[in-house]
């Protein structure tokens, strides 16, 4: 499957999740990133995991170009809602020399697929935890900051 296929039928997916945690139905560590548009202004929402390593909460750029990610990077503070129940906090991205133990630790910690999925959309060269890790230049990692 190429990297255009995958994101058309992750779309097609989100929108099904997106309607699912509006309705109340909350699985796994999924959660709706909503984010002003830094274009638009508009508010938009986007299905996001939230990830528990090394005591925080970690985000995962999983496709390159993202509109979320430049999005994130421009506002202030972000809503992240899990079911019907939503907090305000703050995405604080994580400097490139810091990404390396946290790509590694997701890819180690987590189902292959995870590290498959860094490979299918273009980020990483192969799917290992250190092959995940020297594409932490083209993966971006935002810490969950309560405030």
């Amino acid at each position: 499957m190429n990297a255009e296929t995958n994101r058309r039928m992750t779309n097609a997916f989100n929108k099904i999740i997106v309607g699912l945690q509006r309705g109340g139905i909350a699985f796994g560590p999924m959660r709706l990133l909503t984010v002003r548009g830094r274009r638009s202004g508009q508010l938009r929402t986007f299905p996001i995991a939230v990830i528990a390593l090394d005591g925080g909460q970690y985000i995962f750029q999983a496709f390159p170009k993202a509109a979320w990610v430049a999005n994130a990077r421009a506002a202030d503070t972000v809503e992240l809602a899990r079911g019907r129940r939503s907090s305000t906090v703050r995405l604080v991205e994580v400097p490139v020399n810091e990404r390396p133990p946290l790509l590694r630790q997701l890819v180690t910690t987590s189902p292959a697929s995870v590290g498959n999925r860094f490979v299918t959309t273009g980020l990483a060269e192969t799917s290992s935890p250190d092959g995940v890790a020297a594409a932490a230049h083209r993966i971006a990692v935002f810490r969950v900051e309560q405030i």
